[in-house]
């Protein structure tokens, strides 16, 4: 698929330097005058706003006073295109006065203000603002927000028990007590546009907003092709069982840490039977009513979220370019 790699967090071809992640190569970069950081507060990324409606990643040095001690254990990036160290702090810490009720829902449109922040940078949501990212700070934004979620439930070891320290700048927990090293874990997850002549198969979750659907998706099982993960998948789902299946596009997805696998895949019969433990609804929609879908028009649906791979594969899907 030719553009497989547009889609939102597949990529811009940052420098991620791994070879200076090591301890002495960092004391170099932040002492590096030019050396910025970017804030995240409870998985949401520090933003700035633009005449026209632009946002972008914030950035501030790193003596900067919101850092606090989160200065301690900064994650390094990689390089930008100036040969400049780009950072990563996580000031979770941060108490703001008050917490909205959304914080950590499905949909959060809560926005913070941290008060050493004076030059309107603001926390936000990384869901609701990713399609209007550009391809670099999409593909930091998503590295940032995945390698954080990985730290936050992994600080014991899972072999012992015991306390891991976060070395390598971030990328990496050692366990003192038995020697064992851990690294940043990413989860397969195959999302499907399965097709039956001039439709395609969508569903919905039992937590998602009213109306709202998608392609139906799943976890790869431990010894399982992305392929056979597509139909048992689609079968557990909806009964739809699926013949030829062929890759499409990928899209990291750090809410918390998977790695989609956009396939398509055609369908053998049509008669729909869900499992109402896995999905709560399931239905055929043709390409004239997904017209209308994305156009808002639909009296029932409402379409996948503008950002996700499903979006992108249905979009491609009726423009005729999944070739």
């Amino acid at each position: 698929m030719r553009q497989a790699e547009t889609v939102t967090f597949g990529g811009s071809a940052l420098n991620r330097a791994t070879e200076l992640r090591g301890p002495e190569a960092q004391v170099h970069l932040q002492a590096q005058k030019t050396a910025k950081t970017t804030l995240f507060w409870r998985g949401k990324p520090m933003l700035y706003a633009q005449p026209g409606d632009e946002i972008g990643l914030a950035w501030v040095d790193i003596d900067h006073p919101a850092l606090g001690r989160a200065r301690e254990s900064l994650i390094f990036l990689g390089m930008d295109d100036a040969d400049d160290p780009l950072f990563l702090a996580d000031i979770s810490i941060w108490e703001p006065e008050e917490l909205p009720e959304t914080l950590n829902a499905f949909l959060d449109p809560s926005e913070q203000f941290h008060p050493a922040l004076v030059d309107g940078e603001y926390f936000a949501e990384l869901r609701s603002v990713m399609f209007r990212l550009s391809a670099r700070d999409a593909e930091l934004a998503a590295m940032a927000r995945g390698v954080l979620e990985w730290h936050r439930t992994h600080g014991f070891c899972a072999t012992c028990g015991g306390p891991a320290d976060m070395v390598m700048s971030g990328w990496q927990r050692n366990c003192p007590a038995c020697n064992r090293s851990h690294f940043p874990r990413t989860d397969p997850v195959v999302i499907m546009l399965i097709t039956h002549g001039n439709n395609v198969l969508v569903g919905r979750s039992h937590a998602w907003p009213e109306g709202m659907y998608s392609l139906l998706a799943g976890f790869v099982e431990p010894g399982e092709t992305l392929e056979a993960a597509v139909r048992r998948e689609v079968f557990e789902e909806s009964g739809i069982r699926v013949g030829a299946v062929r890759y499409l596009a990928s899209q990291p997805w750090p809410f918390p840490a998977s790695l989609m696998f956009g396939c398509g895949g055609v369908a053998v019969n049509t008669d729909i039977t869900i499992d109402p433990k896995e999905i709560e609804d399931a239905l055929w929609v043709s390409r004239e009513e997904m017209l209308d879908i994305f156009e808002g028009a639909h009296p029932k649906i409402k379409p996948a979220r503008k950002g996700a791979i499903a979006h992108f594969l249905l979009e491609n899907w009726l423009a005729d370019r999944l070739e």
